[in-house]
């Protein structure tokens, strides 16, 4: 799924990164605990959070997400943005909550990841 087909599924404004929309994702994984990220997480996955800090830019660079979308409407700081742009990462915000938000990625295709960090084909 193209990452412009996410922001339109989750009605999400593009903080930074829109020129990076044709990207494609395989999954998708919503978590607040950058630990499970760390354990579950491959390459070709956006990561929807409620954590708005710094450890969630590390995080991603560490496994190679290339896509945030915070939900529940949380805005990533100055800061945040600054680490995303050099890393080439996207930024979305989506005032959906965690759960709706997987919930309508998932109705539209895209399937999640599971405990071995494979996708999950149903």
């Amino acid at each position: 799924m193209k990452l412009a087909t996410v922001k339109e599924i989750l009605n999400a404004e593009v903080v930074t990164g829109e020129q990076y929309l044709n990207n494609e994702v395989k999954s998708a994984f919503g978590c607040d605990l950058m630990s499970d990220v760390l354990a579950f997480i491959k390459e070709e996955t956006v990561l929807l959070t409620g954590l708005a800090n710094p450890q969630v830019i590390r995080t991603a660079e560490m496994i190679d997400v290339y896509a945030i979308v915070f939900v529940r409407g949380k805005r990533p700081s100055r800061q945040i943005v600054e680490m995303a742009e050099q890393r080439n990462i996207t930024l979305m915000t989506t005032d959906y909550i965690l759960y709706t938000a997987c919930g309508k990625l998932y109705e539209k295709g895209l399937r999640g990841v599971n405990v071995k960090g494979d996708v999950v084909d149903d």
